[in-house]
């Protein structure tokens, strides 16, 4: 009986210590949907927990402590029956920064394409070749649009293999007849975010991604002046992308979560410093120009 405990309890800890790539906290809000039976949107965020949480996306071993943080928050607006719903899906990630307790924000992202079928009692099922159906398919692209993110931020366009398969789900549900998956529906979708990642054009996207966090961050704890000097030039790099391809998508949801850390960094920076950072961000980030504008003050 000793021995059989000990098997259970040694096969647990291999389980916690190999622990799956996501801490996902989900959440499902249905403000404004009157249907008989609330309940389901509870068993929705327990049902995309697991599916997001339980699910292995890479062939890395991560710690337990090693999970990349993040949130998705679905609102169900409209419920066309007891099974369709649409809404829209909030996704945001973030990392930790070397020798710190501070958490930097890499992705976010509200996606107002959010039209799905789900099932109560009903597991969710995903598989890499083919576009079963819409819940799944939206949920896949993000897990691997976080993990693919996350990589790129500890290694100069580390996370290409889990970009090129968040590609794969978007060319599977080219044929689906609901929107966010085609490149003919607006140049801010699913499929764009991918697409400029993986194109020539934005690999400087991609190498400011790697040096804001490898070079600029995670260095900060004993070199705030050098660390934050690569900052500056990992943004001043985005300068030739911007120009050609302005107001693109990418730089929106980057700047969406990096704009009010970039403003406190850079406030007490010297005047010099600050002004050359700020001619640049002006011009590839002009919807924060007032909160750039408090970072002169």
């Amino acid at each position: 009986m000793k021995k059989l405990i000990l098997v259970v309890f040694t096969s647990l800890g291999f389980v916690l210590s190999q622990a799956q790539e996501l801490n996902c906290r989900v959440t499902v809000i249905a403000p404004q949907v009157a249907i008989t039976d609330q309940s389901i949107f509870e068993t929705m965020e327990e049902s995309i927990a697991n599916f997001m949480n339980g699910r292995k996306w890479t062939n890395d071993t991560f710690e337990f402590d090693e999970r990349i943080e993040c949130n998705m928050q679905i609102t169900i607006s409209e419920a066309s029956t007891s099974s369709s719903f649409s809404g829209s899906i909030q996704v945001q990630s973030s990392r930790p920064v070397y020798n710190s307790d501070y958490k930097t924000a890499l992705l976010s992202v509200n996606d107002q394409d959010f039209d799905i079928d789900f099932l109560q009692n009903t597991m969710i099922q995903f598989s890499i070749d083919q576009h079963r159906d819409n819940l799944s398919s939206i949920l896949a692209f993000y897990a691997y649009l976080i993990i693919g993110m996350d990589y790129d931020s500890f290694a100069e366009e580390g996370g290409t293999e889990f970009l090129l398969k968040a590609q794969t789900i978007v060319a599977n549900a080219q044929n689906t007849a609901v929107s966010g998956w085609k490149a003919s529906e607006g140049n801010q979708n699913r499929y764009w975010l991918v697409e400029n990642l993986l194109s020539q054009t934005f690999k400087p996207f991609r190498k400011c991604v790697y040096r804001y966090h490898r070079h600029g961050f995670d260095k900060m704890y004993n070199d705030v002046e050098g660390a934050r000097a690569e900052i500056a030039e990992a943004l001043i790099g985005l300068r030739n992308t911007n120009k050609i391809k302005p107001g693109n998508y990418n730089f929106q949801t980057f700047f969406y979560a990096k704009a009010d850390e970039i403003v406190n960094l850079f406030k007490p920076a010297p005047q010099e410093e600050k002004l050359r950072v700020y001619n640049v961000l002006k011009q590839i980030d002009p919807g924060n120009i007032p909160k750039y504008e408090k970072m002169m003050k």
